[in-house]
């Protein structure tokens, strides 16, 4: 069994009067363990009976050996690759997980990112410099992986605060008084929207066709009086993915913002908010970016920030958080705007941890992984007769496929959970949602399992 070796356990070392800690392969040492173990001249013994350096990161260095020196067939990820990375996650040994469209397996850095949190608050008992240091570098790893400018970037808690701190931003005595949003939005991005009716905006919706979304409906329904057009990248309920790029095109002729509910596709799907020229953009972190509930952040374009106040805010969002006024707003002068009060510190610091192998592994390799792999489940369903209710073109989808259930779909879940499968069920369909580290031998055991329930 793993351990994460903290800074608790250097003082007991110490205070035993012990100079050395055994760890196997696998375990993980924090940041601050390493600095205590350093400051105390205790080093690190490998149950092998190897030492190593008191700052090597004992189980990151051991994945990152036994990954193939060539990780691709041909133009995808290999299946080397993903069972390599598969050690990341503990889970993943005894357990296949397809529900990232709900919740990404634990990986070993976040753990440690979060124990690097812990292990501070332990030992400094208060270290906001640091904690806040975190924040900001959770902000830079967020700007690079959708190709934005860090100070375009703020932090949020969830994406339903998100939409609402950009709807509170939007001028209420505006000419336009129109809001579009589409129906394949997930349900909170919704009920904001419909919140902001008591300022006076009116709500009007872009139907979903055959679990799909047409172009021509955009054409169609934004107007002159279109204030701002809300739209998920990728369809919650079966992974429909809009292209971004086309809709903004369309919206920007006809005057409006552009607003990108991100969170089903960041991880598995390259965005470039300059390339395809988005407005503003939220994502949380909970599911393929590999984090845990809690935080979310927003991009909003540096031509625009200066022109949305949002009335969700906080001391963090003022221009300078520490002048200690209270008298006047005086907002940043970029998207800091949207900060609102103390940040999601220990969120952060796993936010952080999980996007960095995001980019480190790189979203144009996870998205053709996931393309093979999205084909390669439709085809054993097919096979197995098993109803789709995603797009059959893998092109057209992101990460989830999507089957219907006959009954209530959380029983399928609890049945899948009992045969070592977690999947995600939302409801009248059972959700497979695979990520880079996902093989085809674990889809190909799951499509067997669940036509054994279905």
């Amino acid at each position: 069994m793993k351990k994460i070796i903290t800074a608790w356990d250097v003082e007991i070392c110490n205070e035993e009067g012990r100079n050395v800690i055994e760890v196997g392969l696998d375990d993980i040492v924090t940041a601050v363990a390493e600095e205590n173990m350093q400051r105390l001249g205790i080093s690190l013994v490998r149950k092998d009976g190897r030492s190593t350096a008191s700052g090597e990161p004992v189980g990151s260095k051991a994945i990152k050996e036994d990954l193939p020196a060539t990780p691709h067939e041909g133009d995808v990820l290999s299946e080397d690759f993903a069972r390599g990375w598969q050690k990341e996650f503990p889970i993943l040994q005894n357990i296949i997980h397809v529900a990232n469209c709900s919740q990404a397996p634990q990986s070993l850095r976040v753990r440690k990112g979060i124990e690097n949190y812990l292990d501070s608050w332990l030992t400094t008992g208060m270290d906001w410099d640091y904690w806040i240091e975190e924040t900001v570098k959770a902000k830079h790893e967020f700007a690079r992986l959708i190709n934005a400018d860090p100070d375009e970037v703020a932090i949020s808690t969830s994406v339903s605060e998100a939409t609402a701190s950009i709807a509170s931003s939007l001028d209420p005595q505006g000419a336009r008084r129109r809001i579009l949003i589409t129906e394949a939005e997930f349900p909170t991005v919704g009920h904001v929207w419909l919140a902001s009716q008591k300022y006076g905006y009116k709500v009007d919706f872009v139907p979903v066709r055959n679990g799909e979304i047409r172009l021509e409906d955009y054409e169609r329904l934004i107007d002159e009086d279109t204030v701002l057009t809300s739209a998920t990248h990728v369809y919650y309920q079966n992974g429909f993915k809009q292209d971004l790029k086309d809709i903004a095109r369309i919206v920007h002729d006809k005057g409006s913002l552009f607003y990108v509910d991100a969170y089903q596709s960041l991880g598995t799907v390259p965005v470039d908010v300059k390339a395809m020229d988005i407005d503003i953009l939220a994502a949380g972190n909970l599911k393929y970016l590999l984090g845990i509930p809690g935080i979310a952040f927003i991009y909003v374009k540096h031509d625009v920030a200066p022109h949305l106040k949002p009335a969700v805010t906080g001391w963090f969002g003022q221009e300078n958080p520490f002048s200690f006024q209270i008298r006047y707003l005086d907002y940043a002068s970029d998207t800091r705007r949207f900060d609102t009060g103390t940040p999601p510190v220990l969120a952060a610091f796993a936010a952080r941890a999980g996007m960095e192998i995001i980019n480190e592994v790189g979203s144009n390799q996870i998205e053709r992984r996931i393309e093979m792999l999205s084909a390669f489940t439709r085809d054993l369903a097919l096979e197995r007769g098993l109803e789709l209710l995603s797009p059959v073109d893998e092109k057209k989808k992101g990460a989830t496929t999507a089957f219907k259930v006959e009954g209530d779909s959380h029983d399928v879940e609890e049945a899948l959970k009992a045969k070592n499968i977690i999947a995600s069920a939302r409801g009248n369909a059972i959700r497979v949602a695979p990520h880079f580290y996902t093989t085809k031998d674990n889809i190909e055991e799951v499509m067997n399992r669940l036509a054994e329930i279905l």
